[in-house]
């Protein structure tokens, strides 16, 4: 069985990202230098509203559409992972209610392993496949996506729900601000909270069991596939140009109707022209044309009717 993991994970880019004395932290001690920050800014911030600072005191971070997410947790959530990178659906938002308006904030995104699985699925359902690889492998974690918006105020933030639809999930070292995970590991995205300025400090640390999801290359459970199709409007534009091919097409066929026979010309008068298609396979040779017009193709075959896509 896999233990899930809570401590938080967090790499040397989220020193920078904070400005919280990276400088002082050898390579090797990095880690270990964070976590010794990050557990001092927390008992600070809790030592802080135990003597009735009203700084963030009502704090309140929600996930939208929560019951979208919980459709797709239902049945196990998968997330493609390409070379290039694929950005998420559901696209995670938050609401965040608390902040202190004047003050300067920043939200940044990490993806933390799930567990300390390697998963694969097998007859229809997702099972424990070893041990997760571990991040000295180098390709266990993928750093963190900083929000474009970061820092802004409080109020910036509070105004309306924040979006992470420019996250791209790749499994390649690429750069470009493209967050790297291993294929076929759970990961449960955590938001932070920080706020910036002359005393940094993290605010919060939030995540939602709902948003987990196994990183795939391709699709691996078709309900999962039929509910990106429903509620993603990038696939419903997707089917839509391909239900109008195939309109086109059968717009075509009604048109001709002897285009795809095969040795309609060998057929008595009292045949249908397109009771041949049983005949054998489609042959060029076979193929009808009207008289006085050249192949299919050719200059001369009058226009079909025009689709807009």
């Amino acid at each position: 069985m896999c233990k899930d993991t809570k401590a938080y994970r967090l790499e040397g880019d989220y020193q920078s990202a904070t400005g919280a004395g990276g400088s002082m932290c050898s390579p090797g001690s990095a880690e270990r230098c964070m976590s010794r920050l990050l557990s001092a800014v927390e008992s600070e911030l809790q030592a802080g509203r135990e003597k009735g600072d009203p700084t963030e005191r009502e704090l309140r971070v929600t996930l939208e559409d929560a019951e979208l997410w919980k459709k797709f947790q239902h049945i196990t959530n998968e997330m493609i992972v390409t070379k290039n990178g694929r950005r998420m659906f559901p696209v995670l938002k938050v609401s965040v209610s608390g902040l202190d308006p004047s003050s300067m904030y920043s939200f940044l995104l990490d993806f933390v392993p799930a567990d300390s699985c390697r998963w694969k699925f097998v007859n229809g359902e997702w099972v424990a496949a070893g041990r997760a690889e571990s991040r000295s492998e180098g390709r266990g974690h993928g750093g963190i996506y900083i929000h474009p918006d970061s820092p802004n105020f409080g109020a910036h933030w509070m105004k309306a729900a924040v979006s992470f639809n420019k996250v791209k999930l790749t499994n390649k070292v690429n750069g470009g601000g493209q967050i790297m995970l291993n294929s076929l590991h759970k990961y449960e995205p955590q938001l932070h909270i920080v706020c910036v300025g002359s005393r940094h400090r993290l605010v919060s640390n939030v995540s939602f069991k709902e948003t987990q999801f196994i990183a795939v290359t391709a699709y691996q459970n078709e309900e999962i596939t039929a509910l990106k199709i429903k509620y993603n409007p990038f696939a419903k534009a997707f089917l839509d140009a391909k239900e109008r091919l195939n309109e086109l097409s059968v717009c075509v066929f009604s048109q001709y109707p002897c285009l795809w026979t095969v040795g309609c010309s060998e057929l008595s008068p009292s045949h249908s022209p397109c009771a041949g298609l049983h005949h054998g396979p489609i042959s060029s040779e076979g193929l009808m044309q009207p008289p006085g017009h050249t192949r299919m193709g050719g200059a001369g075959w009058p226009p079909g009717p025009t689709h807009s896509f």
